[in-house]
Protein backbone atom coordinates (compact mmCIF):
# COMPACT_ATOMS: atom_id res chain seq x y z
CA UNK A 1 0.00 0.00 0.00
CA UNK A 2 2.53 2.46 1.06
CA UNK A 3 4.39 1.68 -2.46
CA UNK A 4 1.35 2.09 -4.08
CA UNK A 5 1.21 5.58 -2.44
CA UNK A 6 4.73 6.32 -2.71
CA UNK A 7 4.67 5.39 -6.86
CA UNK A 8 1.34 7.88 -7.25
CA UNK A 9 3.39 11.10 -5.45
CA UNK A 10 6.44 10.30 -7.56
CA UNK A 11 3.99 10.59 -10.24
CA UNK A 12 2.50 13.59 -9.72
CA UNK A 13 5.45 15.14 -8.68
CA UNK A 14 7.07 14.54 -12.06
CA UNK A 15 4.00 16.12 -13.86
CA UNK A 16 4.86 19.47 -13.41
CA UNK A 17 8.80 18.76 -14.80
CA UNK A 18 7.17 17.90 -17.99
CA UNK A 19 4.86 21.05 -18.36
CA UNK A 20 8.22 23.22 -17.91
CA UNK A 21 9.59 21.35 -21.05
CA UNK A 22 7.17 23.19 -23.18
CA UNK A 23 8.73 26.87 -22.01
CA UNK A 24 12.62 25.60 -22.36
CA UNK A 25 11.66 24.43 -26.49
CA UNK A 26 9.79 28.11 -27.22
CA UNK A 27 12.57 30.36 -25.13
CA UNK A 28 15.11 28.01 -27.78
CA UNK A 29 12.65 28.89 -30.83
CA UNK A 30 12.69 32.05 -29.63
CA UNK A 31 16.94 32.89 -29.53
CA UNK A 32 16.91 31.27 -32.39
CA UNK A 33 14.54 33.99 -34.03
CA UNK A 34 16.43 36.66 -32.28
CA UNK A 35 19.61 35.18 -33.81
CA UNK A 36 18.27 34.97 -37.20
CA UNK A 37 18.28 32.93 -39.77
CA UNK A 38 18.04 31.81 -43.12
CA UNK A 39 14.47 30.51 -43.62
CA UNK A 40 12.36 31.32 -46.51
CA UNK A 41 9.74 33.45 -45.44
CA UNK A 42 7.05 31.19 -45.74
CA UNK A 43 9.22 29.05 -43.25
CA UNK A 44 9.58 31.51 -41.37
CA UNK A 45 5.69 32.31 -41.16
CA UNK A 46 5.35 28.36 -40.69
CA UNK A 47 8.10 28.24 -37.67
CA UNK A 48 6.06 31.62 -35.90
CA UNK A 49 2.78 29.63 -36.31
CA UNK A 50 4.62 26.72 -35.16
CA UNK A 51 5.83 28.32 -32.04
CA UNK A 52 2.22 30.38 -31.20
CA UNK A 53 -0.12 27.08 -31.51
CA UNK A 54 2.09 25.04 -29.43
CA UNK A 55 2.23 28.41 -26.69
CA UNK A 56 -1.60 27.65 -26.55
CA UNK A 57 -1.11 24.12 -26.48
CA UNK A 58 0.87 24.63 -23.13
CA UNK A 59 -1.44 27.20 -21.90
CA UNK A 60 -4.51 25.00 -22.36
CA UNK A 61 -2.52 21.88 -20.48
CA UNK A 62 -2.27 19.76 -23.59
CA UNK A 63 1.53 19.24 -23.14
CA UNK A 64 1.89 16.56 -25.74
CA UNK A 65 0.51 18.64 -28.52
CA UNK A 66 2.91 21.49 -27.08
CA UNK A 67 6.01 19.63 -27.09
CA UNK A 68 5.38 17.66 -30.56
CA UNK A 69 4.47 20.86 -32.07
CA UNK A 70 7.47 23.08 -30.67
CA UNK A 71 9.16 19.95 -32.12
CA UNK A 72 8.29 20.72 -35.80
CA UNK A 73 9.54 24.33 -35.04
CA UNK A 74 12.92 23.64 -33.35
CA UNK A 75 13.63 20.97 -36.56
CA UNK A 76 12.58 23.95 -38.96
CA UNK A 77 15.06 26.17 -37.13
CA UNK A 78 17.79 23.49 -37.07
CA UNK A 79 17.15 23.46 -33.03
CA UNK A 80 18.23 19.77 -31.62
Amino acid sequence: MIRHALAAALCLAAAPAFAFHCPADMQKIDAALAAGTSLSDADLSAVRELRAAGEAQHNAGDHDASVATLARAMEMLGIQ
